[in-house]
């Protein structure tokens, strides 16, 4: 007997066993069964009321409290929980006759044309059953083998007459009307047949003798449970084929379609899920059905009403289905798939705090590692920094700032939990009485790590974190050297922003996901964040032979190079007389290697588009294949040594 304290309590959390580790071997996707779902269901489902008079979930309703609770208000009759507390359960819902499901239509039809339609038996010859089972039971067979050798069966069970007990089978196929297969064998009559016909044809009342027929749920199920086992696995079905024939419905816990009161007063009334509607429209047919054949009605009705039934149970799983006209409420399909359902809508498109999206506009004097943010989105967006020794003199200054002056903040959290929020408090009075261990919002600064998006994400470098680097205007700016990962231009291109909130996160952005760690794909290596557009032509046109630059020049140029931060050695000029005159090689040379404590030594040798073998013949010294090339009266041939640019024209092909 457990006691109170350890009694499993239904709540919406996930509950994780505590038993260690486990190694999952394999997993497995089948069909309930109806018994699997009477079994996994709290209550069934026939009373086509919804609420009692006094406004109370009808018993065996489709509110039934065992299901869960309807509201706020409501209570759960299975576990006692709270609308936020419980979860809901399942219920089961019994058809007077069995449906086709409409998600495995053509799955079943594909399994009525491969067996026999009077003894279930595969249409095979007991050899051909044998080799086919044999290849199917290998143990290596992949997925994609055994689906090709189940398209050779279904390719040979086409014998007019079956093996096993003699019965003329024809070619099913969909019905021109609905969810309908029709079993055709007039290509497949023998003369018996014709005899009969012949022999009938003198008489005045003419006796339908009629080699079409149709295969209604109710026969198909019949056909289905009297498969062996064998024969399924020939088919390659993983499970029992009788489980693709709806017999029962499980009926959604009630939490996942709530009741919504409106009105007020005695005229109360309620607003229902539209999976609520059609499962009440379906509990009426299936009532109106199970009476039309207690009662001995015509058989055309009982069709009618079957076919009515057929129709509202393909509208609860696919509301678009093409058999439909003009449905007015969604199905479970409907729920699941496009951009509202809950995979894109709800799981892996939830909504996201600390996010910011604009119009993206270049900027090539950022680092490749840094995205411009505007001022107004720097406000906006915040990080949560906790007082230390190290920081609580800048946070101060930031809470003297305030929500509207950059850089600022917008609240602080104090130890006991309680936010202080700057725009309606004493900023100064705040500002003194920081602790250490108070947590400040305050707002984006340099520096500061944020992930980079464009939608549509289609590979791994769709998002990356930069640093963020706060200026005026109202655009998202970064260098036009990122935009082949992202697959970004500039004409009118939006993207997203997202502000990570814990060191832990910022950590991991920055280790996994930062430019710098993300050069090269991982499909094939290929470098994505290389120069591009005007960084190409002003390389080609700056390491020309014809290109010098005074002292004045040179150091504006070298100055562009980096941050104020670098130490940069001006090299000897390539000329000295009449005035002091320096290369745009000499430039290359400095970008490579600013100065010597820089322990970088560049080696390299690349041919560009310009260098062609017939300069390199013009060569006569053939010592050395680098001098030999170096030579190229294009200056095609770029050739680094010791991180100087001896000679060439820097094009695409090196960058």
């Amino acid at each position: 007997m457990l006691r109170q304290e350890e009694k499993l309590r239904c709540t919406k959390e996930p509950f994780i066993e505590d038993v260690g580790t486990r190694r999952i071997k394999s997993m497995r996707f089948s069909m309930f069964s109806g018994k699997e779902i009477r079994q996994s269901a709290e209550a069934q489902v026939w009373n086509n009321r919804i609420y009692e008079p006094n406004m109370k979930p009808a018993p065996n309703g489709l509110l039934d409290t065992r299901m869960g609770a309807a509201n706020k208000q409501g209570e759960c009759g299975t576990c006692h929980g709270s609308y936020t507390e419980c979860p809901g359960h399942f219920g089961y819902l019994k058809l007077a006759l069995p449906v086709f499901n409409i998600g495995f239509f053509n799955n079943i039809l594909d399994v009525v044309k491969c067996i026999c339609k009077g003894c279930s038996r595969v249409l095979l010859v007991e050899k051909d059953r044998r080799e086919f089972l044999k290849k199917m039971r290998q143990p290596r067979a992949e997925p994609l083998v055994k689906f090709a050798l189940m398209k050779k069966v279904r390719d040979k069970c086409k014998l007019s007459r079956c093996p096993w007990c003699g019965f003329i089978n024809g070619v099913a196929k969909k019905g021109r009307m609905g969810l309908v297969i029709v079993h055709d064998c007039s290509k497949t009559l023998d003369g018996s047949t014709e005899e009969l016909r012949s022999a009938l044809s003198h008489k005045k009342e003419k006796l339908a003798i009629t080699s079409i027929h149709t295969l209604d749920p109710a026969t198909v199920l019949s056909l289905f449970r009297r498969m062996i086992d064998e024969d399924c696995e020939l088919l390659n079905l993983g499970d029992r084929p009788e489980k693709l024939i709806i017999t029962e419905i499980a009926v959604p816990p009630v939490p996942i379609r709530p009741s919504v009161f409106v009105g007020g007063g005695g005229g109360r009334m309620s607003n229902e899920d539209s999976i609520t509607c059609i499962l009440k429209n379906i509990v009426n047919t299936n009532s109106i059905l199970k009476g039309t054949l207690q009662s001995g009605e015509p058989l055309a009705k009982c069709f009618d009403c079957w076919q009515h039934l057929q129709l509202q149970v393909v509208e609860y799983i696919n509301s678009d289905a093409p058999c439909l006209i003009d449905s007015q409420h969604r199905g479970l399909i409907q729920r699941l798939k496009g951009k509202t359902g809950r995979f894109r809508g709800n799981l892996s498109g939830k909504r996201t705090e600390y996010t910011g999206r604009t119009v993206i506009s270049p900027d090539p004097n950022l680092r490749i590692t840094e995205v411009a943010i505007p001022i107004l989105m720097a406000r906006v967006l915040t990080y949560p920094e906790r007082v230390s020794y190290y920081n609580i003199e800048k946070l101060r200054q930031c809470i003297r700032n305030g929500p509207h002056k950059h850089p600022g903040a917008n609240f602080i959290l104090q130890p006991d939990g309680t936010k202080l929020h700057l725009k309606y408090c004493d900023r100064r009075i705040a500002a003194r009485d920081l602790k250490y261990g108070c947590i400040v919002e305050r707002h984006l600064e340099d520096g500061d790590i944020v992930l980079f998006n464009r939608q549509p994400s289609l590979h791994r470098m769709s998002i990356m974190s930069h640093r963020a680097r706060i200026m005026p205007w109202r655009t998202l700016r970064f260098n036009e050297s990122v935009c082949n990962p992202y697959n970004a231009d500039f004409d009118g291109d939006e993207m997203n922003l997202h502000v990570p909130q814990t060191e832990e996160a910022r950590t991991e952005a920055l280790m996994l996901m930062g430019v710098q760690n993300n050069l090269c794909t991982p499909k094939n290596g290929e470098i994505l964040v290389a120069s591009t557009q005007d960084f190409l032509t002003s390389s080609f046109l700056i390491t020309r032979k014809d290109s010098f630059y005074d002292r004045s020049s040179f150091t504006l140029l070298c100055s562009y190079l980096g941050d104020a931060m670098e130490n940069i050695d001006l090299p000897t000029p390539a000329l000295i007389k009449p005035i002091e005159l320096w290369t745009g090689k000499q430039l290359f040379s400095v970008l490579v290697r600013p100065n010597a404590f820089t322990k970088v030594y560049l080696n390299l040798g690349v041919r560009e588009k310009i260098c062609t073998k017939k300069c390199a013949l013009t060569v006569e010294d053939k010592t050395s294949e680098a001098v030999h090339d170096a030579m190229c009266p294009n200056d095609g041939f770029v050739y680094f040594r010791n991180s100087e640019l001896l000679s060439g024209q820097v094009g695409k092909k090196t960058l």
